[in-house]
Formats: structure tokens, sequence, C-alpha cells
């Protein structure tokens, strides 16, 4: 039997579906979500100071239970000390660019429910980029963050959309999906 979780990370490169997955985690475990973008930016897509984010991470990471979706490789490490559960959402790079495309067209002009109040969906040619590049740029350094500070975690690797799916029929304890 899988240990219990109550301090859930949630990471992958965009457009891996990580905000949706975590709000349905959380609906699913009854724990508050934690959306790093709505934390980190501020109205017209201002970033916080390094200061402001770390003392923001470190109060978020103290709370008793949580679900956090988000990258933000500055403060990886901690978040992964502070979990008990990580969940890699580490999807195939087409699928994260076609959803990542899907949501602007989806939000164009408005602001996801995940992100800060003020802060309009928008795409760049660099986000593309980055998220082109994850498998190849980010990916092995969060791996290597995995080895060196998850050893006593549960890290759960998932590859593909069914496995995403077939884990969040689980957590939800449906016996018929």
């Amino acid at each position: 039997m899988a240990a219990p979780m109550e301090k859930i990370l949630v990471i992958g490169s965009g457009g891996a579906g990580k905000s949706t997955f975590a709000r349905q985690l959380g609906k699913y475990l009854r724990i508050d979500v934690v959306h790093l973008d709505a934390l980190y930016w501020k109205p017209d897509w201002v970033e916080s100071s390094k200061e402001e984010w770390a003392s923001t991470i470190n109060h978020v990471v103290r709370r008793d239970a949580w679900i956090m979706d988000g990258n933000y490789s500055g403060t990886l490490a901690p978040r992964i000390d502070a979990s008990d559960t990580i969940i890699f959402l580490d999807l195939p790079r087409v699928v994260c660019t076609w959803r990542v495309l899907k949501r602007s067209l989806q939000y164009r002009n408005a602001t996801r429910p995940d992100m800060a109040p003020g802060c309009n969906e928008r795409l760049d040619l660099n986000f593309l980029r980055w998220v082109w590049s994850y498998p190849s740029r980010s990916r092995p350094k969060v791996l290597a963050l995995l080895k060196e500070h998850g050893a006593d975690k549960q890290i759960v690797h998932l590859r593909t959309r069914t496995q995403v799916r077939k884990f969040l029929a689980n957590a939800s304890g449906c016996p018929y999906c």
C-alpha cells in the first residue's frame, strides 16, 4: 500500500496538465491546491522579487497539507524536500505544445483560473521554445534533483495521458474508472 499523500508536488513541462491534474487530485483527496503561477505573478505579469518568492514558498511548505503545481526551478529543491510525494507529468513534447497552443486560444484575452489576477493568457516564441526543448534541457535537471532530494519520497512518474487518467481514477476511489 502506498504511503499517505499530504504534501504533493506536481511538476512537468508547460502544457503537461499540472494545474488541471492538481485541481482534480485536490478534489479527490480534499487537499488545498496551491498554483505557484498565481502566487509568483502580480498583475500585468510583474514578477515577485527573489526574497518575496523565497518567503512565499517557505510559508506555503510549512502548511500541514497541500498540492502544489508549478516548476520554478530556483525553489524546486526545497519544495521536493518538503514534499512527501512528487508527481512528475512527463508527457511527450508534442502533447504539451498542442495543449499550450489550445490553452492560448481558450483563454485569449482572459486570465486562467490557476493564474494571478490581471495576467491574461499570453503566448510567445520563447515559451514555445521552452516547452519544445523541455525534454532535452529541463527534464534532465529535474530528474537529477529528484534523485538528489527525493530518495525518501514517493515519486510518481507519469509519461502518458493514459497513465495520468489511471492515476486520477485510482485517487478518486472510483471502482469503475
